[in-house]
């Protein structure tokens, strides 16, 4: 089968959730026997326009993009989307909504089969202008309208659709990366001024709907005593909002801006963190979470639909989203039983390990590359089934 990937960055992943979804994914479908061709932004992986290479068997094809706030997805993902419609693939897959606005283009001109995975509703996100949001908005209506296949990553974007739309989606959640070896003396992070198991990490881009100025702003209020707070991520067309966030830590040094972390430094980090926590507005099916649940570190996060679907039944602590008064009663709890949240870490962990697994994300992927169900666009409120798991509504 050959396949197209468009609206990713580029490979190999540094930074972004897409990116590393989708070199877990098109590695293991590339050792199926799968050829994929992955349309990158030259903005991203710094390569001469057109350039070909090779990552974990995934041709990366580098186009142009222009290096401006939004404009790089968009023209890069144009661009993509005429270029499948000249070559012979079997599958054109966008990766997000704002990509997914050309999906009409394949759709009408090849007969490849047109998929759109939904990691989020992008045209929520707080760093988005009103024009930014109103063309992803365009984007999620086009791919409700002609995407052979709709793919969502959460429980709560199934229903989303099915409501809005009554349209069905393929639900297959995310999974957790495998973080590289580590020092396990924690050398990297001690010389952070960092003390294993005694910081609370908040991992990814410093954007608004992230809310990590409610967590810092929760922090400074509560000053828990011997801990520290470690923000690990870099910007996404957020500078301004990052030196915000600086502004406010006014030089406390128990708050500690890595900038972004890649390899054994970022694992480091994540394995000596004493807890987690993510205070989002607004996520898909966050793969830090994921990870983290992975790797065993005791959790506190927003209570969004994305965190409850993760961390429910007691496996993290969950407080109301946006309210720093919550936020910091559940740091509290967290950092006073020890013990307790240990436990509902190892809850986690087992939970990750039995129901997100990429070999099986892999094979619901390639199921609905082949579902045979709508050559002919309709829509439906039934929930489709992926695999052997029931995809049911919220």
């Amino acid at each position: 089968m050959k396949i197209a990937v468009i609206g990713v960055k580029g490979l190999p992943a540094t930074q972004g959730g897409i990116e590393r979804y989708c070199e877990e994914l098109y590695s293991r479908l590339v050792a199926r026997g799968h050829s994929v061709d992955l349309f990158a932004r030259s903005s991203y992986i710094q390569q001469p326009w057109f350039s070909i290479y090779h990552c974990k068997g995934v041709r990366v094809i580098c186009l142009p993009s222009l290096p401006l706030r939004g404009l790089d997805a968009l023209t890069s993902s144009a661009i993509g989307a005429l270029v499948s419609t000249i070559k012979d693939y079997d599958v054109v897959h966008f990766h997000a909504l704002g990509p997914a606005l050309f999906s009409w283009l394949p759709r009408i001109v090849s007969s490849a089969r047109i998929i759109v995975t939904c990691q989020g509703l992008d045209w929520q996100r707080a760093k988005w202008g009103k024009l930014s949001r109103k063309i992803i908005y365009w984007g999620e209506r086009a791919a409700v309208k002609y995407a052979h296949e709709l793919v969502v990553v959460s429980e709560a974007l199934v229903s989303y659709f099915q409501k809005t739309y009554s349209r069905e989606t393929a639900y297959i959640p995310n999974g957790p990366g495998k973080y590289a070896e580590s020092d396990p003396q924690f050398t990297y992070i001690r010389s952070l001024n960092l003390k294993p198991k005694n910081y609370i990490l908040f991992l990814g881009r410093l954007v608004p709907e992230k809310r990590p100025d409610l967590l810092l702003e929760a922090f400074q209020k509560l000053q828990p005593q011997g801990w520290k707070l470690a923000f690990v991520g870099g910007v996404s067309d957020t500078a301004r909002f990052t030196s915000k966030l600086v502004k406010i830590a006014d030089n406390n040094p128990n708050i500690i801006f890595t900038g972004e972390l890649q390899g054994k430094y970022l694992a480091e980090v994540v394995r000596g963190a004493g807890l987690f926590v993510l205070p989002s507005d607004l996520e898909g099916l966050p793969l830090v979470v994921l990870e983290a649940m992975r790797e065993g570190i005791p959790i506190v996060a927003s209570d969004i639909p994305p965190h409850r679907q993760l961390l429910a039944q007691d496996r993290g602590l969950l407080f109301e989203a946006g309210n720093v008064d919550f936020c910091i009663h559940s740091l509290q709890q967290a950092l006073a039983q020890p013990l307790e949240m240990a436990n509902r870490a190892s809850k986690a962990q087992k939970y990750v390990a039995i129901n997100y697994n990429w070999d099986k994300i892999a094979a619901d992927n390639l199921a609905v590359y082949t579902n045979p169900l709508k050559k002919d666009k309709k829509t439906d409120s039934s929930p489709i089934r992926v695999g052997n798991r029931k995809r049911d509504a919220v």
